[in-house]
Order: structure tokens, then sequence, then C-alpha cells
């Protein structure tokens, strides 16, 4: 009986997420935005990513970045200083970013910014290979990235993220002549779980395949307009 509380517990959290995320959706395509929600574990390269693609893309682009973590600011202070709207939410004990919150986010960001200029808009989901996966945020594209360091059999012990990925970036690709990991191989694991996604090998660090990953997100950001005015924001 528990077991099945708890279950439905969860569908109904996943549920009320997804209301919430569909209307965040409405709310970036009337403004014009595209949003991509960027997942990975602690320490994959979301932030170094992200400082080359604002600086890549900032005299084409009007960007703005909504920075998840758990306690502090310090990611959200790196990517300040490269001069783009950044909007921090702190989830306390919560491993992930939801609907609720980044809605939250983007009520700051109307009342702080002028939202409906921007293109692009980046949600840094919390560190974790599991459940920012199952949380929609509201976004058009999940983006998931997968350091070298972490091992081949990542995809297959963690699916669900994989999965939902529209776009895997293999990041830290500089330190493949020291590990015993092979990307081939990473890609092929993907590959039994996610025949569609984008992947694309890269290093922050040395810039190889920046500028594909850089492609794909001009490809990606084409926003569409609701065909009715969606509901004003809100928090409850």
């Amino acid at each position: 009986m528990h077991q099945t509380v708890d279950t439905a517990l969860g569908i109904n959290l996943l549920h009320a997420n997804q209301h919430i995320a569909e209307d965040n959706r409405d709310r970036f395509n009337q403004w014009g935005v595209t949003c991509f929600n960027l997942m990975s574990s602690p320490g994959a390269g979301k932030t170094q990513l992200l400082e080359q693609t604002l600086a890549a893309l900032n005299a084409e682009r009007k960007m703005a970045v909504i920075e998840g973590d758990m306690t502090t600011q310090l990611d959200a202070d790196r990517l300040r200083r490269t001069g783009i709207p950044v909007i921090a939410i702190n989830t306390g004990r919560a491993c992930h970013l939801d609907a609720k919150m980044v809605a939250g986010g983007m009520i700051q960001l109307e009342q702080e910014h002028q939202p409906d200029d921007l293109d692009l808009i980046f949600v840094e989901n919390v560190g974790n290979l599991v459940c920012p996966a199952e949380f929609e945020v509201g976004e058009h594209a999940k983006v998931a990235l997968l350091s070298l360091t972490e091992g081949e059999d990542k995809p297959l012990k963690y699916p669900i993220m994989f999965r939902e990925a529209d776009c895997l970036l293999i990041t830290k690709t500089d330190l493949a002549p020291y590990l015993d990991v092979s990307i081939d191989t990473i890609i092929e694991n993907v590959r039994q779980i996610n025949t569609k996604a984008t992947i694309i090998p890269l290093s922050a660090k040395t810039g190889e395949g920046v500028a594909d990953w850089l492609q794909w997100l001009r490809a990606a950001a084409k926003p569409s307009q609701p065909t009715t005015a969606p509901p004003s924001l809100s928090v409850v």
C-alpha cells in the first residue's frame, strides 16, 4: 500500500509540473524566445560551456540564463561576468529545477529585464544525472552533457536523461589521451536508448567541437508563436 501511495504521489507531482511547464513554454513562445534546458551530473562542464557560448553568440543573439543551484550563486556569478542577465534560483534540498521554480525565475526576469527582446534563454539545471530529466521546465529542447571522466556506462545506468535529450554533448574530450574511455563506445551506448539525439564531442578548454555545438544551437533556435495568448504567469 505504501508503495502504491508513493507511486500515485509521484505521478500527480509530475502531472502538476507538466501543466506549469506548458504554461512556461507558452510564455517563452509569446516572448519569441527559445529555451534550452542544460542537464548533467556535477562537474560535467555546463557553466564553462555556457561562458563560451554566451561570449560566442553575444554579438548575434540576445540571451539570458536561469541558473539553478542548491545553495550558492557561484555559477551565477561566473556567468554574470559575461554581461548577460542571470536569474539565480537556489533549490535548497531539491536536486533539480522544476517548472514552478523556473516560473518564479521568469517572473523575476520579466520584472528586471525585457524578455520579449531576448532570443535565447538557457536554463542551467542542478547537477544531477537523474532528477532533472524527469521534470520539464517549459524548455524547447533538452541538452545533456556527459564528461569523459564519467565513463562509458552512464547512458545505460542512468537512461532517462539520455533518452530525453535532443542533444548530447560529450565533454572534456581533451582528456581522452589520459583516460581508458572510448568516445565511440559512449555513442554506441547512447544509441541503444536514443537514436535521434544529435551527439557532439567537444572540449570547452581547447574549443574542439564548440563550433558544431553553436551550429546546432542556431539551427534549433526557431521558436513557434502560440495561436492564443498564454495565461499570465503565476506561482501557486
